[in-house]
């Protein structure tokens, strides 16, 4: 079954900050971008998860407001996937009042939470505030090198130490950008097929261990006894990041 996405632009190209809203009600959507784009925001709106991460793709955005009841995935599997490949702000907006709600989507990395209907001042509020904690910086960093190796998060670009293009499938490209984002940090499987799923069957976990095989081969010395993509047994994997020379 296919939904129908929809992404609306409200604002202007000089502004500041871009909000994106993730919200399957079209009025609630028209409400909340005409108060916020009043306030000075860009807004970019979606309509499903899919539509989330094709603004996510396309756009910088600076804050997330997601709404957890949508047409293709549930709102708390969405922002587990966002905290995967971005630090992003997310402000849960739902009529959901439970606590069990409110506590999964604080322990899965959201920002904020709020029950709608919401006061359209205190929501601005919020958003303001958290901007100013977060800097409006929410995306990973956008070029990471190692080894003579830079990722171009942004441009989708992998170039190897002789200074060659490599095309990465997206899979691959989002396992790395997975790696990269929390290096020298362990991450489960688990965590990882998060980072390459985008709404449709995940598969099963040891994808990703088809995945770190063909990562070492493109990215390590010697693949059978990799430094930079290293297993730790029982948990998972962790990109170790060489120390700057």
């Amino acid at each position: 079954m296919t939904f129908q996405t929809r992404i609306l632009y409200f604002g202007f190209a000089n502004m500041k900050h871009r909000l994106l809203i993730v919200e399957d009600d079209l009025f609630v959507q028209d409400l909340l971008a005409t108060c916020l784009s009043n306030e000075g925001y860009k807004v970019v709106m979606a309509s499903s998860g899919q539509a989330m991460f094709e603004a996510l793709d396309k756009d910088n955005i600076d804050l997330i407001l997601l709404d957890l009841t949508l047409p293709d995935e549930d709102g708390l599997t969405l922002a587990r996937k966002v905290r995967t490949r971005s630090s992003t702000p997310i402000i849960v907006l739902t009529s959901r009042e439970e606590q069990e709600d409110r506590i999964a989507a604080l322990e899965i990395g959201a920002d904020d939470y709020l029950t709608k209907p919401c006061d359209i001042k205190e929501l601005s509020l919020r958003v303001r505030n958290l901007l100013g904690r977060s800097g409006g910086v929410g995306a990973i960093q956008k070029e990471m090198s190692f080894n003579g190796w830079t990722f171009d998060v942004s441009g989708g670009a992998l170039t190897s130490p002789d200074g060659e293009d490599v095309l990465l499938p997206r899979t691959e490209f989002d396992l790395l950008a997975a790696l990269l984002t929390a290096s020298n940090r362990t991450l489960s499987r688990g965590f990882l097929l998060d980072s390459v799923s985008r709404g449709e069957d995940s598969g099963a976990e040891r994808m990703i261990d088809v995945l770190i095989s063909r990562l070492r081969k493109r990215l390590e010395t010697d693949p059978k006894n990799p430094e930079l993509i290293i297993t730790v047994p029982g948990q998972g994997y962790k990109f170790r990041m060489p120390a700057a020379t």
